[in-house]
Order: C-alpha cells, then structure tokens, then sequence
C-alpha cells in the first residue's frame, strides 16, 4: 500500500513563507514525476509546479519567481518552498506521484490527503 503524507501547511501572514514536504513510502520501486496541486473552496484543484524524475521542474505562470518544488530521492520526499505568499493562494494543497510498486507493475498516480495553507493576517 502506497501512501503519500504531506506536512508543513498551516496559518501564515500575507507575504510569508512556508515550506511543504511531501513523503512517499510503502511498497514503491520507482517514482517518476511528482508534483503539487491546489484547491480553493468552491474552485477546480490546480496546478502548482511538477517536477520530472530527472529533477525537470515546471510550475504555473501565477507562482513562477516565488514558488520553487524540488526533490529527495533517496526520502521519496517532494517539497514546495512557498514565498511572498498571497491571500488568494490560501486552499488545500496536495501533492501527487507517478510510480511504480514492482519492477513489473504499470505506473499509477498517487494523491495525498491534502494539508491547509492559509495566508492570512
């Protein structure tokens, strides 16, 4: 059973910062890209950054200069270092991986449970 936990959410002042981690364990023989997501109430989850497996990184156009993802592979650990944050910005954030459980298995995504950011003063 795969699972990925993601921590470091929480309340945070109009350009704060916040730093979210991203662990991945359980039966995994590989992981491929990972990435973060977010969902506002009452809007469609979207994206926030990816990163390849050959550490390729990719992030929207709205936190391109603040946000930055990278990646752990020996943790399996994605993270998201989020800066100069904006109200707007508070949601859920979940993070997500594309990976294989055995040498043989297809690649499947893996969502996380999802953890509040709130940017608020």
């Amino acid at each position: 059973q795969v699972q990925l936990v993601e921590s470091g959410g929480g309340l945070v002042q109009p350009g704060g910062s916040l730093r979210l981690s991203c662990a991945a364990s359980g039966s995994i023989f590989s992981i491929n890209g990972m990435g973060w997501y977010r969902q506002a109430p009452g809007k469609l989850r979207e994206l926030v950054a990816t990163i390849t497996g050959g550490s390729m990184m990719n992030y929207a156009d709205p936190v391109k200069g603040r946000f930055t993802i990278s990646r752990d592979n020996a943790k399996n650990t994605v993270y998201l270092q989020m800066n100069r944050l904006k109200p707007e910005e508070t949601a859920v954030y979940y993070c997500n991986a594309f990976l294989r459980e055995t040498i043989v298995a297809p690649i499947k995504v893996y969502w996380g449970q999802g953890i509040q950011v709130t940017v608020s003063s």
